[in-house]
C-alpha cells in the first residue's frame, strides 16, 4: 500500500491532519514536523510531493524547491497550489500587509513568473500551470488564524483605506471579504 507523509512546521496543523486521517480510516498516513527547506528524507524517496497553500510561509522557497527535487524519484511530480502575488508593487504590498497582519508566519507571495523561475532553477520541468481566484470570506479567514480582534480592526481599517484600484482588483466587499490570485503548478523531476 502507498504511504503518505504529512510534513509541516506547525504541530497543531499536523494534529488536525492526524485526527482527520484516523477519522477516515487512513492508516497509511504518518506525520512529521520540520522545515520545508530541510527535508529529513533520503534522496529519490518519493513519487510525488504536494504543497497546498504553505509555500508563502517558507523563509527560503528556492532551497525548499531544491529539497523537493532531491527527495523525488526520477520522473516524480511536484504539485504546488498557493496564493499568487499580482506582480504589481501596489497590489503586492497591500496583499502582503493584510496577510502578515492576519498571520505573523506569513513571509511572501510569489508572482507567476517567480514561481516558474523557482521551479526551473531547482531543475524541474513545468508540465502544467493554472491561475485562478480564491474568494475569501473575511470572518472565516481571520477566524482560522485566531486573529486577535484588535488586529482584525486594523485589517478592516487598512481595507477601508485602500485605493479604488486595489479594491477593484481584489473584489473587496463591504464586510471585508475579498478574492486573491492563486496558482497551481505541476512539475516533473528530469
Amino acid at each position: 500500500m502507498a504511504q503518505v507523509v504529512a510534513y509541516d512546521l506547525s504541530l497543531p496543523m499536523l494534529d488536525v491532519v492526524r485526527r482527520t486521517a484516523q477519522e477516515h480510516g487512513y492508516h497509511h498516513l504518518t506525520t512529521l514536523q520540520g522545515y520545508a527547506e530541510v527535508l529529513p528524507f533520503d534522496d529519490a524517496s518519493f513519487d510525488i510531493v504536494i504543497s497546498r497553500y504553505s509555500a508563502h510561509h517558507w523563509h527560503d522557497v528556492g532551497r525548499a524547491m531544491r529539497e523537493t527535487y532531491r527527495v523525488l524519484k526520477p520522473g516524480g511530480r511536484a504539485i504546488f497550489m498557493d496564493i499568487s502575488s499580482p506582480g504589481q508593487p501596489l497590489k503586492d504590498v497591500w496583499l502582503s500587509t493584510i496577510e502578515a497582519l492576519r498571520d505573523t508566519s506569513h513571509v511572501r507571495n510569489y508572482a507567476p513568473g517567480e514561481w516558474l523561475a523557482l521551479f526551473t532553477e531547482a531543475g524541474f520541468r513545468v508540465t502544467a500551470l493554472q491561475q485562478g481566484q480564491l474568494d475569501l470570506d473575511f470572518r472565516s479567514w481571520v477566524a482560522r488564524m485566531r486573529t486577535p480582534e484588535a488586529v482584525v480592526d486594523v485589517i478592516r481599517h487598512y481595507q477601508d483605506s485602500a485605493s479604488e484600484e486595489v479594491k477593484a482588483y481584489f473584489s473587496l466587499q463591504a464586510d471585508g471579504s475579498f478574492s486573491s490570485d492563486t496558482i497551481f503548478i505541476q512539475a516533473e523531476k528530469r
